[in-house]
Order: C-alpha cells, then structure tokens, then sequence
C-alpha cells in the first residue's frame, strides 16, 4: 500500500491565466518505490498560519478589519482558509512533480484578500492539507486503491511579492469593491447630479468633502 508524503518546492505567477492564479509545484513520494501509482485524486485545502508571522505597525493598521485592534490579536489570530483546490497526479513510480494551480480573487469580501492586502512584504505561512484517493498495482498486477488521510500535511512560505504580482498582472493599479444595490444607488445618483465623469472622481470628491468636514 502506497505510503505518500507531499512537499512543496516552489510557487509563481501562471503569467497568461485567464484569471489571477499562483501555481505551485507539489512533489508527490512514494516510500513504496517499487509500487506503480496509476493516479492520485487529490484534495488539498490550504490554510494561512497567520500567527506564523511577525507584523509591522503598518501591517497592523491595515489588517483591523479582518483582526481589529492589535491588542486584541491574541484572542482574535486564528488559522484562517485560503482556499480548496482538485487535481489529478497522473502515473508515476517513486517520485513525481506536478502543477498545483490555485486561484487569488481580488474580492474584498474574501478574508483572505483582506489578509494578503495587508501585508508589505515578507513571507505568507501556508499550511497544505491533502486527501482524496490513490489508484495502484498490487502484487498481482490488479488495481487498487486507497484513501488519502487528512493528516498528509506540507508547510511553505510564499513570498508577498509573488501574490502582488499575480494581482497586478491582472489588475494594474486597481481594485474592485463590491456595494449593495442600494448603496450603489446612492453612489450613481451623485455621479450624476454632480456631472462627475468618473467614478475614482466621485469618490474623491465625497472623501474630500469628508476630510474637510472632520477638520473642521
């Protein structure tokens, strides 16, 4: 029976994607090296260990909407999910190397994007969990297969700098919010009262007219 350990050995920008995503490469051994693995139906989950890591003041600032006040963050830093992703890991003995593809949304609805945002530089701690099914030879040449435990585990650190190029090949200078309907609304009908050609304009003009409010 096939005994299985993960690794990852690198990550980078899938530079013509149709939508951002970041693809690393999962290194799948056998310790049964003399087993034929016909195919791996792969689940993996892959956390963010957010306590991993040291943040700067700034880091801190930006990041209280997703953990409020740093004082706090002893209570409220918690392992957070990036994401889920399937693949198939085709036929190999002993060893192989494959493509794990996962996609980076830019909503700002997505914990995740709200953490990876708020990040300068550095390294982002990533847990990778994994399980699924693995098809193999026997002894007698039949096919078997097997389950993958969840406790088939890998650690890796990627670099802040290889998200923020994904998302600015696809979003350059950028970003998308999301608004309610009504709230949109809103926004609309003061673009267009106003004569405001541009939607950055209306938002300036409503943060200026807050600024000037406040310092008053």
């Amino acid at each position: 029976m096939p005994d299985l350990t993960f690794s990852i050995s690198g990550a980078d920008t899938v530079a013509f994607a149709a939508a951002p995503m970041i693809v690393f490469q999962l290194q799948v051994s056998n310790s049964a090296s003399e087993e034929k693995i016909h195919s791996i139906a792969l689940r993996s989950q892959v956390m963010i260990e957010v306590t991993r890591r040291r943040y700067s003041s700034e880091e801190q600032a930006k990041l209280r909407d997703l953990f409020g006040e740093p004082d706090r963050w002893s209570r409220t830093l918690r392992t957070t999910l990036w994401t889920h992703v399937t693949s198939v890991v085709p036929a190999f003995q002993a060893q192989t190397t494959v493509d794990l593809h996962l996609p980076c949304t830019f909503d700002f609805n997505v914990a995740a994007t709200k953490y990876f945002y708020g990040l300068e530089d550095g390294e982002i701690p990533l847990l990778f969990q994994f399980s699924g099914s693995v098809f193999y030879e026997n002894a007698e040449g039949g096919l078997n297969v097997a389950p993958i435990s969840w406790d088939k585990e890998t650690k890796f650190r990627l670099l802040v700098k290889t998200w923020r190029q994904t998302i600015d090949t696809h979003y350059p200078n950028s970003a998308w919010l999301c608004l309610r309907r009504d709230v949109f609304d809103r926004l609309y009908q003061y673009k267009v009262s106003r004569g405001i050609p541009s939607w950055e304009q209306a938002l300036e003009s409503i943060l200026a007219s807050t600024e000037e409010m406040a310092r008053s």
